[in-house]
């Protein structure tokens, strides 16, 4: 692999690895050694980017699911309408566990969020 040297060698294994592709099968894209992947991953720069690399893939993802989130709301709140009892029963089921869950989970943010500034004020001199 004389054009890419290690550096564009090792980008190519951490994106592999990245998107879940196993040591073996990221290896072989990257056009090197399944032993020489394993020494790589020893590498705590080299799994740092990895895992950099993972973040932004999944960041992407979120991005491209939140896009229809909405639309997927309007769909489970149409169901609500339909002639079919199960098919209402089922979407008012969604609806409420995903309701509670979102609360849950700004209730937590929120609990973290005056954990953090109770911590960042005791810090502060008085």
């Amino acid at each position: 692999m004389a054009g890419r040297g290690r550096t564009g060698t090792d980008e190519l294994l951490a994106a592999e690895l990245a998107a879940g592709k196993t040591v073996a099968e990221a290896a072989t894209a990257a056009g090197i050694g399944e032993r020489t992947a394993f020494r790589r991953l020893t590498d705590q720069t080299f799994k740092a980017r990895v895992t950099e690399l993972r973040a932004q893939m999944v960041a992407e993802a979120a991005g491209r699911l939140s896009k229809s989130m909405a639309k997927a709301s309007d769909v489970l709140a149409k169901l609500l309408d339909s002639t079919d009892e199960n098919v209402q029963h089922k979407a008012a089921v969604k609806i409420v566990e995903l309701g509670l869950k979102l609360v849950e989970l700004a209730e937590l943010e929120q609990r973290i969020t005056e954990l953090e500034q109770a911590m960042n004020s005791k810090g502060e001199p008085r």
